[in-house]
């Protein structure tokens, strides 16, 4: 196990909270000022397509309170010391994947309002993330998430409605190597094979199963994609296997890779394929809010597997980035870019008395940073309140 140097000297990664007194800070570095690297620059050729990763789905203008002592009691007043604002939903996703160098397309609904107008200018100008499939809807407010974090857990409460039904995507989507799919129980979501006919490779996850038919047979889309990437307990019980590995074994025969997320075990992959599988450990930090690190660690997996890495590397990155995310708060607000990865591996390198195997697993990032990557971490890209006018 590695066993990380914090940033700013505070003590091990993991093992010290971060202070609380503050919210995020104001924007600090754009697209263009980031850490510019390229995972895919060994693979890219003339006539590519336009996008490295696709994906569509909602919006939500997440509102996060942070530095709460504990959950909120009915019938009393808490007072957080820190907040941030930031997009959320589907909004997590396409950040996690453009912080780390993926041409990112995303088609979503946007609220007429102030929080949607936020949000796209968020995602757009701040992110990076191309949004000429996305819409505004006319008389739609944005959908809106409140979470609470507290104790290394976060107590959510949303509210929003659908938008109309010709708003929720495209009706072809765009040409992309990859897209990324939250497959929904009994349901077909009809881009996803054109978009594999495409030949774009489809990456997927799932949300709980609230029918409690834990059918695989009701993820008709599955037949489309590459990788399917549940965590434990949902591969669990769509497999019926006793066992997370075991479960993954048995969606191979449904998909060609399966990645079972272990929790705090790490994540375990089989790719039916090649024949290969990789079980990974955890990095061992403490999470001050899980929000948003399933996409991560999606995010990251994506990368590898379009860079054409080896599948251990694939799981160690995603493992890697979803670690770096859970120890900041908030959802698109935490997720790393390059220069975090960067700062990690310049500080768990430094620390003496490193399990040399364990550094080991993680030396395929020497090659993809270049030097002066690294900066102070970690940074933070959102503003922590929506609305500050720009001086003239």
């Amino acid at each position: 196990m590695i066993a990380s140097a914090s940033p700013a000297g505070k003590g091990p990664v993991g093992t010290g909270r971060a202070p609380l007194g503050k919210g995020p800070s104001p924007i600090t570095e754009g697209p263009q000022q980031q850490a510019q690297v390229d995972p895919l620059a060994a693979v890219r050729a003339p006539g590519d397509p336009p996008w490295d990763v696709y994906l569509t789905g909602t919006v939500f203008l997440d509102i996060i309170f942070t530095g709460l002592d504990s959950a909120p009691v009915r019938g009393t007043e808490s007072w957080a010391r820190g907040m941030g604002s930031s997009p959320g939903g589907v909004a997590n996703m396409a950040t996690a994947l453009a912080r780390l160098g993926l041409r990112t397309s995303l088609a979503a609904a946007f609220g007429d309002d102030h929080y949607g107008e936020y949000c796209w200018d968020a995602l757009e100008q701040g992110e990076g993330i191309d949004l000429s499939q996305s819409r505004t809807v006319p008389g739609w407010h944005s959908p809106v998430t409140v979470s609470m974090a507290y104790e290394g857990e976060r107590t959510m409460v949303s509210h929003g409605h659908e938008p109309p039904p010709e708003e929720t995507a495209p009706a072809c989507p765009p040409h992309a190597r990859a897209a990324v799919a939250s497959l929904v129980p009994g349901e077909r979501a009809s881009w996803i094979a054109q978009a594999a006919a495409k030949g774009t490779r489809i990456f997927a996850d799932v949300g709980w199963d609230d029918t409690g038919a834990w059918d695989l047979a009701g993820l008709a889309d599955l037949e489309h994609c590459e990788a399917f990437l549940p965590n434990a307990a949902e591969a669990m019980r769509y497999t019926g296997a006793d066992c997370p590995r075991a479960a993954a074994r048995a969606l191979t025969a449904y998909v060609p890779v399966a990645v079972v997320t272990l929790g705090a075990e790490g994540a375990y992959a089989v790719d039916r394929r090649t024949g290969e599988t990789a079980e990974v450990p955890a990095i061992a930090v403490e999470a001050l809010d899980p929000t948003g690190a399933g996409d991560v660690f999606v995010a990251g997996f994506v990368t590898g597997t379009l860079a054409g890495w080896p599948l251990a590397d694939r799981v160690a990155f995603a493992g890697l980035t979803a670690a770096l995310s859970v120890q900041e708060f908030g959802g698109s607000l935490s997720a790393p870019g390059w220069s975090e990865i960067a700062a990690w591996w310049e500080k768990v390198r430094s620390v003496d008395g490193q399990d040399p195997a364990a550094l080991r697993r993680y030396a395929f990032l020497s090659g993809l940073l270049p030097r002066g990557a690294a900066r102070p971490w970690p940074r933070r890209r959102a503003v922590p309140t929506i609305g500050f006018r720009r001086s003239a």
